[in-house]
């Protein structure tokens, strides 16, 4: 399945300007969580409550983009569908399962260089440990903060590049890259342990850039993918077994739907195809 052909923009300095001023309003905010209400106690009071902390972390860069780079790569976000749906689907059930692999050969490393950082993975995840008292919430926030986060990275973040990058792979790595990088409490949790999550949460942000590109700037696929990644975390909570189950069964679909298209188009490949008939001899 061939994207759709996006015409190249012109961009001016000033374009680039209010770009990248956007992405750093966007990281203050975002890890403005971790420090600001130490370091100011008068806002603490903001960070502390649901509301105020998300109107900080998702809604200062919503504003910024709106007012910065405006609608321009938020415009298709409905578009192309099923595109999009079966695009995001094998996206992340094979990029998930590449992470689950890397995971797996860096605990063997662990094993074998310090195993006892592989300890400190039984410290308590925070997004789970806030959650505890009302799990279903979460679960449903899960969809808010997917479609949330999804507009800012993919939608503004690396869509912006659409039309302006000969190849979409560098701004989808950068992206990826950055959508990993603010899980700072990932890094402050687990320590020398951080190196086994960060992978996957690389490989879900390029799986999600990667499906945005493929359909056009869908971004209402990707959201309900990255939320039901989030909210199966929180379904452990109330019942383990079906929330791993419908976290591994959407990655086994995804995968094997992958697959299935592979081999389709494996088979329609000119090298697959059967020998033309022998012309008329003369």
């Amino acid at each position: 399945m061939e994207p759709p052909v996006v015409p190249a923009l012109r961009t001016t300095p000033v374009t680039y300007a209010r770009y990248f001023l956007g992405v750093a309003v966007t990281v203050f905010a975002v890890l403005s969580q971790y420090f600001l209400p130490q370091a100011v106690p008068s806002l603490r009071p903001v960070y502390e409550t649901l509301v105020g902390d998300l109107a900080v972390v998702y809604g200062v860069p919503v504003l910024a983009f709106l007012l910065l780079v405006g609608l321009g790569p938020l415009r298709h976000g409905a578009d192309r569908m099923r595109l999009a749906l079966i695009e995001g689907l094998r996206w992340y059930g094979l990029l998930s399962l590449l992470a689950l692999a890397i995971v797996l050969a860096l605990a063997i490393l662990y094993t074998a260089l310090d195993p006892a950082a592989l300890k400190l993975l039984n410290r308590p995840n925070p997004a789970l440990q806030q959650a505890v008292g009302n799990p279903w919430l979460y679960v449903a926030l899960s969809f808010v903060v997917g479609a949330f986060e999804e507009t800012i990275f993919r939608g503004w973040i690396f869509g912006f590049w659409n039309g302006r990058s000969n190849s979409w792979i560098v701004p989808a790595v950068g992206t990826s890259v950055l959508f990993a990088g603010v899980h700072l409490y990932y890094a402050t949790t687990y320590g020398l342990a951080a190196p086994l999550i960060f992978p996957s949460l690389f490989l879900l942000g390029f799986a999600f850039a990667a499906t945005y590109q493929a359909s056009g700037g869908n971004l209402v696929i990707v959201a309900l993918l990255h939320g039901t990644n989030d909210a199966t975390a929180f379904l452990t909570l109330i019942n383990p077994v079906v929330g791993d189950g419908l976290h591994y069964l959407v990655i086994l679909v995804g995968a094997a739907l992958g697959l299935v298209l592979y081999l389709r188009s494996a088979d329609a490949s000119p090298s697959r195809l059967p020998p033309a008939p022998p012309g008329p001899m003369v």
